[in-house]
């Protein structure tokens, strides 16, 4: 027996107490420890040691959060003409730090109009690749899960610093818009898949929604830092000190999470068969219910993230600081929200479904768009506020009900005898999620237009050119729910 074999290893299985040692081959990441060390391995130590890899996966994807959804939500530039166009998700929250600073520092060649297109490239690339990706890294190369990470961070890395040479618009556009979001998603599709995968269906909603928190905290710290940023080191310093800090927090995350022992195939010998991944699900119609209303969720989620901040300054006459600093309230309820929702989703006291969950936030969501957004008078920032309060926390935390939604369709698979994959699943959750931005972006601009010179409830936010994208943000919120309507 060669020494590789007498190897095992912490499995993360299911929490069971067998005592009967499983051999495996050494394999990155994981420790191992030999048989005779292991003889006399008590439950409580395997589950002590099984807590404290869940721990470190925990830890390493909030510190991911960083350079995955940072840059996304800080730095890119929001064109700087009447033209609206949707932007990647929450980064238009600090957008008016960089507002502020290419009005006085613009030195690129083409128009500033273009850096408009940045968001949407990115948020399409970023979120439309990762069911491919994650159907690529879920078993045949889950061997490859923290390479391919690394690979990502590096890819990131690179665009950074060529975005520091930009010279003309369109390199922001291919360095920003195309390569890292290639980077950030191939950082962030296998690394997922091994958090779902560290953790069951008892506590996968209560990790995702952990994780999620941690994205939001990223989201409302990154404005004050970057201008901090900008302040001392410029546009081109800025994305080169920003290259150290993505390698750094990314080097350090992704080796925080190891490849499950029991995800990996087990055997590694060319003719054996390849494991194929059970598509299923996809024969019945639960799937398509809750992705359909994810799509209609996300794309009236995404008016507000692009146009709070302009009807702010237009309607209720803000300034550009107060403006940026309400959506800076828009963003900070998702810390609380995310990680409510995925207790909800996943909690054994009292237990509601994956349809429930998703009613509240969208129920939630379509009353602030209604009441709040919609009734808000010219000059008056009371409801305003309320309105970023309370929309950012039920429809900022609507994602981490994503965990309920996974259980119930493998709760449904295993009434069927069928076999699913969770992490597929949830990439393709992902996608869907980015063909609602895509389509809120688009339809964005037609509402607005046709919101010119409205008279309807003069007065408030209805009656303004912004009372179409009031309207579609509360109806696809309410759509959000469509599981509920479903049954």
């Amino acid at each position: 027996m060669t020494r590789s074999q007498e190897n095992i290893h912490v499995l993360r299985g299911d929490d069971s107490e067998s005592t009967q040692p499983t051999c495996t081959s050494n394999v990155q990441g994981f420790q191992s420890f030999d048989v005779d060390e292991n003889a006399n391995v008590t439950p409580t130590s395997r589950h002590w040691r099984l807590d404290s890899n869940r721990t470190c996966v925990i830890v390493g994807s909030a510190i991911l959060q960083l350079p995955i959804w940072g840059k996304k939500k800080s730095l890119i530039p929001k064109p700087l003409t009447s033209s609206v166009t949707h932007d990647s998700p929450g980064f238009v929250m600090c957008y008016g730090v960089f507002q502020e600073h290419y009005s006085a520092n613009w030195t690129l060649a083409g128009g500033r109009e273009v850096t408009g297109i940045i968001g949407t490239t990115s948020n399409g690339v970023i979120y439309l690749s990762m069911p491919f990706l994650f159907a690529l890294f879920t078993k045949r190369l889950a061997h490859w899960r923290q390479t391919a990470a690394l690979c990502g961070a590096a890819l990131a890395c690179l665009s950074f610093i060529l975005s520091s040479f930009s010279t003309h618009v369109w390199h922001l556009v291919a360095t920003q818009g195309v390569l890292s979001a290639l980077g950030c998603a191939l950082v962030y599709s296998p690394t997922t898949l091994s958090l779902g995968e560290w953790f069951d269906s008892r506590n996968r909603a209560v990790a995702y929604g952990v994780v999620l928190s941690c994205k939001n905290i990223v989201g409302s710290a990154c404005p004050f830092l970057i201008r901090v940023m900008l302040d001392r080191y410029g546009f081109r310093g800025t994305m080169r000190l920003w290259t150290v800090v993505t390698a750094a927090a990314s080097v350090a995350g992704i080796m925080l999470i190891p490849t499950p022992p029991t995800t990996l195939t087990p055997s590694r010998d060319v003719h054996s068969r390849p494991v194929r991944i059970p598509w299923h699900f996809l024969r019945h119609q639960t799937f398509y219910v809750y992705a359909a209303a994810i799509v209609f969720q996300t794309a009236g989620y995404g008016i507000p993230q692009t146009y709070l901040n302009t009807y702010a300054s237009e309607v209720t006459m803000l300034s550009q600081t107060s403006a940026t600093l309400l959506l800076t309230l828009f963003n900070i309820p998702g810390i609380l929200s995310s990680s409510f929702f995925g207790y909800l989703s996943g909690n054994k006291r009292f237990p509601l479904s994956a349809t429930a969950v998703t009613a509240i936030s969208a129920a939630g969501s379509a009353l602030a768009a209604f009441l709040f957004w919609g009734l808000t008078s010219r000059g008056s920032m009371a409801l305003l506020v309320l309105f970023s309060i309370t929309f950012g926390f039920f429809a900022g935390g609507y994602s981490a009900t994503w965990g309920g939604v996974v259980n119930e369709l493998e709760s449904e698979a295993a009434g069927r005898n069928e076999a699913i994959d969770t992490g597929v699943v949830y990439g393709l959750l992902n996608g869907a999620r980015g063909v609602g931005y895509v389509g809120g972006g688009l339809v964005g601009v037609p509402l607005l237009r046709a919101g010119e010179g409205g008279e309807v409830m003069k007065g408030f936010g209805y009656g303004t050119a912004y009372g179409p994208l009031i309207v579609f943000t509360g109806l696809t919120s309410v759509f959000g729910g469509l599981g509920l309507l479903w049954e």
